[in-house]
């Protein structure tokens, strides 16, 4: 609670900092990353994305060094991160994993009815991710033309399409190399700006879309819905959730009940590291590294994260947010711990409290809330009988 109240202060604060002043370091900055990911990284798509990206950050730090063309600087910057690297990859057929199997997951549901191997084997054969990925799989053309176009559509519709973030090398990188969390991510922020609005019912189908799609959505269920609650009131906060949960619901039980044992082979077993096939998921964090060398690791960590977990939910009884921009932040914190704290985990993950946080940065930023503000409401004494 006083973690969640420290980084909304610090949220507010952040409106002051006027980051065109420092752009050029910050593209500088990335220009180091990307080409240190081509040097060392040993995944092909990941290299080309370095080498690529790497240059196109160079070009934007010497473009922003002068005040005119820092537009420029912008520009450049999205081009070389982000539309030369993904028109590149798919021309080559190049991307990571991930873009494989959700394009595997689509063909297997259209023609078997589940987008599970029954019995998987290899890493390539596990689809860790819920029901709903597939329908990326099952549309025409390459994955990352539909990822990523959920993504932007998603920013747009909150007014969050910023080229800083495209060309943050979070997200550009998975823009390109096929990030199935962007998606996951835009409808989170989409969801929650919904829930501010006042349109329960559209925030609760948003929200339950993402739900459908990857386990990682689901923390933005509880924080949403004390947001429509304290806002709005029991009934509004009624229909979010039982929309929320019918569309996730309708979404993922039928192929969990037709596929019972690969749906828990592959999106259950395999993510928790109860399979043979271990997952690639292995970025040295501090959840990995306590289950990596430390005696019981795996359970401290798993200790951790249920302790986080409990205290972001005891902070959304005590003080719930009352803002889409709280809201963000209160899920930014939440995901940072929890991806953090994992033992399979890895860096890319961190790309869903960047984008939830850049929510709260541009709304604080611009000095504005997306609906009039209320007074929390609290429950007539005639609603709280029923």
């Amino acid at each position: 609670m006083v973690m969640a109240k420290r980084l909304e202060r610090y949220v507010r604060h952040l409106r002051y900092v006027r980051p065109e002043r420092y752009e050029r370091y910050a593209w500088a900055g990335c220009a180091v990353v990307a080409l240190g990911l081509a040097l060392a990284s040993d995944l092909g798509p990941h290299r080309v994305w370095g080498m690529m990206a790497g240059a196109g950050y160079v070009v934007a730090a010497v473009l922003a060094c002068g005040a005119r063309s820092r537009p420029a600087a912008r520009v450049v910057a999205v081009a070389g991160a982000v539309v030369v690297p993904l028109v590149s990859l798919v021309t080559a057929g190049l991307g990571q994993l991930e873009v494989t199997v959700v394009e595997r997951s689509g063909q297997l549901l259209l023609t078997t009815g589940s987008p599970y191997v029954a019995d998987p084997g290899a890493v390539a054969e596990f689809n860790p991710y819920l029901p709903g990925m597939a329908l990326f799989g099952v549309l025409p053309g390459d994955a990352r033309w539909w990822l990523g176009g959920a993504f932007v559509a998603a920013l747009a519709a909150v007014n969050l399409y910023q080229a800083w973030l495209l060309a943050c090398p979070l997200v550009a990188l998975p823009l390109a190399v096929g990030g199935i969390d962007l998606p996951v991510v835009g409808l989170m922020c989409l969801g929650v700006v919904l829930a501010e609005r006042g349109q329960s019912a559209r925030a609760g189908l948003v929200l339950g879309a993402a739900a459908a799609l990857k386990w990682t959505a689901w923390p933005a269920l509880p924080v949403a819905l004390a947001l429509v609650a304290v806002r709005r009131g029991g009934r509004p906060a009624l229909r979010y959730t039982v929309m929320a949960l019918t569309t996730a619901t309708v979404t993922v039980l039928p192929f969990a009940l037709a596929d019972p044992v690969g749906f828990y082979r592959s999106v259950i077993a395999f993510p928790l590291g109860l399979t043979d096939t271990a997952s690639p998921a292995a970025s040295p964090l501090p959840g990995l590294l306590l289950a990596t060398y430390v005696p019981g690791g795996r359970v401290i960590a798993l200790a951790l994260l249920a302790v986080s977990a409990l205290l972001i939910a005891v902070s959304l009884i005590v003080r719930p947010p009352v803002t889409a921009r709280a809201a963000a932040a209160r899920l930014a914190l939440g995901l940072s711990l929890a991806m953090v704290l994992m033992p399979s985990t890895r860096f890319g993950y961190l790309v869903y409290p960047l984008t939830l946080g850049a929510l709260a940065y541009r709304m604080q930023q611009r000095g504005i809330t997306t609906a009039t503000p209320v007074t929390p409401v609290t429950p007539s004494k005639k609603e709280a009988a029923v």
